[in-house]
């Protein structure tokens, strides 16, 4: 082999929707930190546009307006997608379903049609956990069933599917990344989450710790758990952007190969043990406010991370709660900074 070539294949430009919002914006930070050329589209209703730094092309619009996508692939060569953009609010999807299943799966519809169109190769998707419902058993494996308990879910299970079958009638292949609780904020400060009224645990929080609310509900006591709130296996943002940049390495390198992948830490914690991480970074306590649990909340869902360290090779670097609520915390004083509060 002559000096100076390597075996691996050249790297696809990367179309990131949704890229302006929270996880997002954080996989457009990770795959610019890898080299990766992309860029980004996102109609900014939940997003940021100075979530995007300047140097990343960047287009406001919608993934359903199939001109627009056609003319980013084309004047980009766009090799790959990766795909973000919907709506994530559980309790929002149980009372307009109709918004979820056009956001979260018409339009990844139409985003699966224009890549096979314009001969796009691979495709990363954002999906959940919310997919499996209540598991039958703990921790969660991707074999398990999955029976969504609310159209959220069951938006993205649909997606899931639209993209196996698709995988199987085209040359695309594709992975879909099932996510836990997603928590925290780029260590560097460069991105967190920022949307308003957000309903994280995590992000709620910190407002509270910092005087934006006052005070946190915990929604149920009586769970099968150790202190009686639900469990829930919480992965920092900057672990699960850097699992979607894997995802891509490996989509490129073995073009047959697709995967449906847990994104999770194998371990949990309690509401209250947040509350008292929070209340222990903060060194001031939060108002806790006890209520009854919320209609289809399980007692624990904690992932079987064994397939995506397996795979991809994957090893999370930020592990740790006390971290994951510090980055958060960071952000939200740079937000109200920024907001002049």
């Amino acid at each position: 082999m002559a000096l100076g070539h390597s075996s691996k294949p050249s790297r696809p430009t990367v179309l990131v929707t949704g890229g302006a919002g929270y996880i997002g914006s954080h996989a457009v930070l990770a795959l610019r930190d890898a080299g990766w050329p992309l860029a980004v589209i996102d109609n900014l209703v939940t997003g940021f546009r100075w979530a995007v730094a300047d140097d990343v092309s960047f287009y406001e619009g919608d993934i359903a307006d199939a001109g627009l996508v056609s003319k980013i692939i084309a004047e980009h060569q766009i090799g790959a997608i990766m795909h973000f953009a919907g709506s994530v609010v559980v309790p929002e999807s149980v009372s307009d379903p109709l918004k979820y299943y056009h956001n979260n799966t018409a339009k990844s519809r139409a985003l699966i049609e224009a890549a096979v169109k314009d001969d796009v190769k691979h495709f990363i998707f954002s999906s959940t956990a919310a997919t499996y419902g209540i598991p039958e058993a703990i921790p969660v494996r991707e074999d398990c069933p999955q029976r969504p308990i609310n159209p959220y879910g069951m938006s993205k299970l649909m997606t899931e599917i639209m993209l196996r079958d698709v995988a199987a009638a085209h040359p695309l292949n594709f992975c879909a990344l099932r996510y836990f609780n997603v928590a925290g904020a780029d260590p560097e400060g460069r991105s967190g989450q920022s949307t308003a009224g957000a309903t994280h645990l995590i992000k709620v929080a910190v407002e509270a710790a910092l005087g934006k609310r006052d005070k946190v509900a915990v929604f149920g006591t009586d769970f099968d758990t150790d202190d009686g709130t639900g469990v829930r296996d919480y992965i920092h943002v900057t672990d699960l952007a850097n699992a979607h940049v894997l995802a891509l390495e490996k989509l490129v390198e073995s073009p047959q190969e697709s995967h449906f992948l847990n994104c999770g830490y194998g371990h949990g914690y309690s509401v209250l043990e947040v509350l008292d991480a929070v209340d222990r970074v903060t060194n001031r306590p939060i108002t806790r406010e006890m209520a009854g649990r919320r209609a289809g909340d399980p007692d624990a869902l904690i992932s079987d991370n064994s397939a995506i360290k397996a795979r991809f090779g994957w090893q999370p670097r930020h592990d740790d709660l006390d971290q994951i609520v510090s980055d958060a915390l960071a952000w939200e004083r740079k937000l109200a900074e920024k907001h002049g509060r």
